[in-house]
């Protein structure tokens, strides 16, 4: 369960270390022909997300941050489940240690 923000805008939210905000996409609703899904179908989450916002990486072993490997804008293919869930509003955010963000898509 997400936790309800208190802030007004996702851009109030600057992650810290190598956290990266990202938006998942949402499952169609219908299909290309016009036919509704049943929800049961649908509330899987997508693999795919867009990353909204990342921190400026953790520090290794030596002391040197090691920035994240992704940035604003990118898509990335996340874990089925995981992340921590930020509600604004509407819309569900998730915040993802670098490090678990499976790939890049590059298109």
């Amino acid at each position: 369960m997400a936790a309800q923000a208190t802030f007004k805008s996702i851009k109030a939210v600057v992650p810290l270390l190598d956290r990266v905000l990202v938006r998942r996409f949402k499952p169609e609703q219908k299909t290309a022909s016009g036919i509704y899904l049943p929800t049961s179908a649908t509330n899987q989450p997508l693999p795919e997300a867009t990353v909204i916002a990342t921190g400026p990486g953790a520090p290794d072993r030596n002391g040197t941050v090691r920035p994240v490997s992704v940035k604003a804008g990118d898509r990335v293919l996340l874990p089925g489940y995981g992340g921590s869930p930020i509600k604004v509003g509407d819309e569900e955010y998730y915040l993802f240690r670098d490090s678990e963000i499976l790939a890049k898509i590059q298109e």
